[in-house]
């Protein structure tokens, strides 16, 4: 079967390109066998044209999951509970769920049992996260603002009642926190650790 072919993609992720060229075949007979392949449940299609074996999918761990999200959509980064979770600054756990924040739409994908959610913000407040084992994620204190500012929209509800707070540095809060509007950082007052001393 042509199929165990595809186990020689050294690549976690593919597309139609790298299909035709492992299985010898032209683009669109790449496009009709990925087409195939998922219907069969053998690959797995994360969005168009971006593919994964489902053996392979099955050994990802919820960190690696978090690439497959940048991917999903680009750019992006890994924030709000999701980061908060992974700094385990919160007692909230998230089984299969996984938040991004980006520019582009906001939407919720779906893969298999995993759900990914992207939140749209302004460009402006495109910052605050670094690439960590290849993940784009926010730091610490970014995620908790862009969980505070889009609850401040009503957009997101979060329990901060399971933030350990002691883990932010305020500082870095206050300092992120000038960025985004007045009504965010007239919600975030009402965090006394967070407020002007």
């Amino acid at each position: 079967m042509k199929y165990f072919e595809l186990q020689k993609i050294n690549k976690l992720t593919f597309g139609h390109e790298d299909i035709a060229r492992v299985l010898g075949i032209a683009l669109p007979s790449a496009r009709v066998t990925a087409n195939r392949y998922v219907k069969q449940g053998l690959l797995i299609r994360i969005k168009r044209n971006l593919y994964i074996l489902k053996e392979r999918w099955e050994t990802l761990d919820r960190e690696q999951k978090f690439g497959v999200a940048n991917l999903i959509q680009s750019p992006s980064y890994i924030s709000l509970v999701t980061a908060l979770e992974y700094y385990q600054l919160t007692t909230q756990m998230q089984q299969e769920y996984f938040e991004s924040i980006g520019l582009k739409r906001s939407k919720q994908v779906e893969v298999e049992t995993s759900v990914f959610i992207f939140a749209k913000i302004q460009p402006a407040l495109y910052f605050g996260f670094r690439r960590e084992q290849g993940v784009f994620i926010a730091t610490p204190e970014k995620a908790f603002l862009d969980a505070v500012y889009l609850t401040s929209l009503g957009r997101y509800n979060f329990d901060s009642a399971a933030i350990d707070f002691d883990k932010l540095d305020p500082r870095l809060v206050r300092e992120y926190a000038q960025e985004f509007p007045l009504k965010t950082q007239k919600y975030l007052e009402r965090y006394e650790c967070f407020r002007e001393t």
